[in-house]
């Protein structure tokens, strides 16, 4: 996030924008974390929905607030301490098979 956006707060990510599925924002969000936890698993990090905001935890009990999904991939390399790369073609043939 830019510090601009950061300074006025309240700004929403894109990424939290309403699904075109019909869902409720709760269940749009739930969604997101199901899938970014898909994601994650091979990584070692779990990412969970909290006030507004989400947690990513990894298997060391480290953890960081990540304020949008906008944000998730940079703390997932400093929390997993290696690059984790979300377009990885084995990452993304694994979830084509979910």
């Amino acid at each position: 996030m830019c510090g601009l956006c950061g300074l006025f707060g309240g700004a929403r990510h894109w990424s939290d924008a309403p699904g075109e599925r019909g869902r409720t924002p709760e269940a749009e969000r739930r969604h997101r974390v199901e899938v970014a936890n898909r994601m994650l698993q091979p990584f070692g990090l779990r990412l969970a929905s909290w006030a507004g905001r989400y947690t990513l935890t990894g298997r060391t009990g480290r953890a960081a607030v990540v304020d949008h999904v906008g944000t998730l991939w940079p703390t997932a390399e400093r929390l997993a301490g290696r690059p984790c790369d979300p377009l990885d073609p084995a990452l993304l043939g694994e979830l084509e098979r979910w």
